[in-house]
């Protein structure tokens, strides 16, 4: 059997090769590339005013629209050759409750639906859920409170504060104990909690696939904030 010219197989080779690159091309943008994604961002102090109702009793996640609402998602670093970028994805379908009893959170559960994280880029969305948070098998985060928290000091006035919350924070399945400054404020029949939590990905067991000039940085966020409404 005849052999090619050695040109014809080194051109061959170069497109062989240059076709394999391309396949990894809508993986790599779709996670790294491009936007920034949307993040859940902390309290908006602009619209909230002086709170109505006393701060001892239950308080369930609300889903009502406008400033202010709830929501919770992550912040992804990106490592790329020549800067650093960051891609957020969000949701708003969080629940959760907490009582408040002599000034002091009690207990209190939130949970997220993974499977609702969205960027601004469809493509990314389903391989952030596919590929890193496997959603299919891990389809919820959670966190716990594991200690009382002194919520006494929340002015009644709409003023925003810091509350310290300790708690267990279970991501991929895996679970640790966390403890972190929160944003709050009381706002008419509500109470607003805001934070971007600090974690590590190989704490909760979350690789990303290998990619062409580009990774994630093991270091990223869970932005939260939760617009919780007084039910008794």
């Amino acid at each position: 059997m005849p052999q090619l010219p050695k040109p014809v197989l080194i051109g061959a080779i170069v497109l062989i090769l240059a076709l394999a690159g391309l396949a990894l091309v809508p993986l790599g943008y779709a996670l790294l590339f491009g936007d920034h994604g949307v993040r859940t961002g902390g309290i908006d102090a602009a619209h909230v005013k002086p709170a109505s109702e006393e701060i001892d009793g239950t308080w369930d996640v609300s889903h009502s629209v406008g400033p202010n609402q709830t929501a919770a998602g992550f912040t992804f670093f990106e490592v790329l050759p020549a800067e650093r970028k960051v891609t957020s994805g969000s949701t708003d379908q969080v629940k959760g409750e907490v009582q408040i009893s002599g000034g002091s959170v009690t207990a209190g559960m939130v949970s997220v639906d993974m499977a609702t994280l969205t960027t601004d880029n469809d493509r990314r969305d389903v391989n952030v859920r596919r590929s890193i948070l496997h959603t299919d098998a891990y389809p919820v985060a959670t966190f716990t409170l594991t200690e009382p928290a002194d919520v006494s000091h929340v002015p009644a006035d709409g003023s925003v504060s810091a509350v310290e919350l300790t708690g267990e924070l279970t991501i991929h399945g895996n679970t640790h104990e966390i403890t972190h400054e929160f944003a709050a404020a009381r706002s008419g029949n509500r109470i607003l909690i805001s934070g971007d939590v600090p974690i590590r990905r190989a704490d909760y067991g979350v690789e990303t696939p290998e990619l062409v000039a580009a990774k994630i940085a093991d270091e990223g966020e869970i932005n939260v904030r939760l617009n919780m409404e007084k039910v008794r």
